[in-house]
């Protein structure tokens, strides 16, 4: 495996940091995030420069790159600041790509097209959190006409998006004993009568909206099955691990982004007369946050390179994603430590990292998920 960089990665990393520059500076940032405000400024300037379209097939007019690419543009904007959620949609919109009908998949390219986002996930629910099986919302037929009731929560940018992607139960197999055979996917428009939006408040992550979504009879048509009926979960699963690496690679950009800053401060910061970063316990801090960096990057970038050669990743992608979480999180803690009362305050971004790291470990998969997803696989090879 050979991580060095190629000579157009250097430079798409390099236009990256000249537009982070000038439109996602850490005064932007900060306004933001004390706003409750999404970044729409640089969401736009991404997709002027054509970020948003990268990782999209070309049959949608996208710029086809590796997965490596994919994460390293991910990990550089959250090395800078960034936020995590400002990239990647090209993997979020596989499932519309793969199994939305053209008129889906026109909605879809449509909003990407414009650094716009194009739908909101609709699984999770307020019993049905790793436990995907328990979805209860139900869609019924009446006078050739579907009806979709219930719940959903924690949806991401549910005020910004025009269409949900909802996962939901046929109400005719409650009693099917096979019960991932009995959920299909639905294009719902968020405007449809019957949708109402509650915005939840969460500890971090504030400059992208999170909300709970009821859904009463909510009526759509038949053209708004998205793949294949029954085959919900199936169609979901189609990239959930590429997805997964993602996270894992946003959150070692973010830890290298505390790091980089604990790292400058302990070298300026004066007290018994001399730096911070002159004393040994500092010093091990440090040391033992770039391990564990060293760590992150070995872990998400072999695992890209597994995808790209075609290899399966059930096991790795599992563990990038569970080991990043956890030791991003440990890195920006000590970040903070190491910068004292001053990292504790909005006047410095350790304070958002800190709190805006901490859902990735309940997100995208629970740590618990991980070590079962991976636990499972790997004692299985040893049958």
């Amino acid at each position: 495996m050979d991580f060095r960089l190629t000579e157009e990665q250097e430079l798409l990393l390099e236009s990256l940091r000249e537009i982070m520059a000038r439109d996602c500076t850490e005064e932007y940032m900060k306004e933001c995030n004390e706003k409750g405000e999404y970044p729409t400024r640089f969401i736009n300037a991404l997709s002027e420069n054509g970020f948003g379209l990268l990782g999209v097939p070309e049959e949608h007019d996208g710029t086809p790159v590796d997965t490596m690419t994919m994460m390293l543009v991910a990990e550089e904007i959250t090395k800078n600041g960034g936020p995590h959620f400002a990239f990647g949609q090209a993997l979020s919109i596989v499932d519309m790509l793969e199994f939305g009908s053209e008129e889906q998949i026109a909605d879809t390219m449509r909003a990407v097209k414009a650094g716009e986002v194009a739908f909101v996930l609709g699984f999770t629910e307020p019993q049905a959190g790793s436990d995907s099986s328990a979805i209860a919302t139900t869609y019924t037929r009446k006078n050739g006409k579907v009806y979709i009731n219930g719940h959903k929560t924690f949806m991401s940018n549910a005020l910004r998006a025009p269409y949900m992607l909802c996962m939901a139960r046929n109400a005719d197999d409650a009693g099917n004993p096979d019960k991932m055979n009995a959920f299909s996917m639905w294009w719902v428009p968020m405007s449809a009568p019957g949708i109402k939006v509650e915005r939840l408040h969460k500890i971090g992550w504030h400059m992208m909206d999170t909300c709970e979504v009821y859904l009463e009879n909510v009526e759509i048509e038949e053209k708004d099955l998205v793949g294949v009926e029954g085959n919900g979960f199936k169609q979901v699963l189609i990239n959930f691990e590429v997805e997964r690496l993602l996270m894992a690679a946003s959150v070692l950009g973010m830890a290298e982004c505390a790091f980089e800053d604990a790292a400058r401060y302990a070298n300026q910061r004066v007290q018994f007369g001399k730096p911070i970063g002159t004393f040994q316990l500092i010093q091990e801090k440090i040391t033992y946050m770039k391990i564990k960096i060293e760590n992150m990057r070995n872990m998400v970038y072999r695992c890209a390179w597994e995808i790209d050669n075609k290899m399966p990743v059930q096991i790795s992608s599992a563990l990038a994603k569970l080991y990043c979480a956890q030791s991003s999180f440990e890195v920006i803690d000590d970040a903070m430590q190491i910068m004292g009362g001053i990292g504790y305050t909005t006047d410095t971004r350790i304070s958002r990292l800190w709190l805006d790291s901490r859902v990735f470990r309940i997100g995208g998969g629970t740590d618990e998920v991980m070590i079962h997803a991976a636990g499972r696989a790997i004692l299985k090879q040893y049958k």
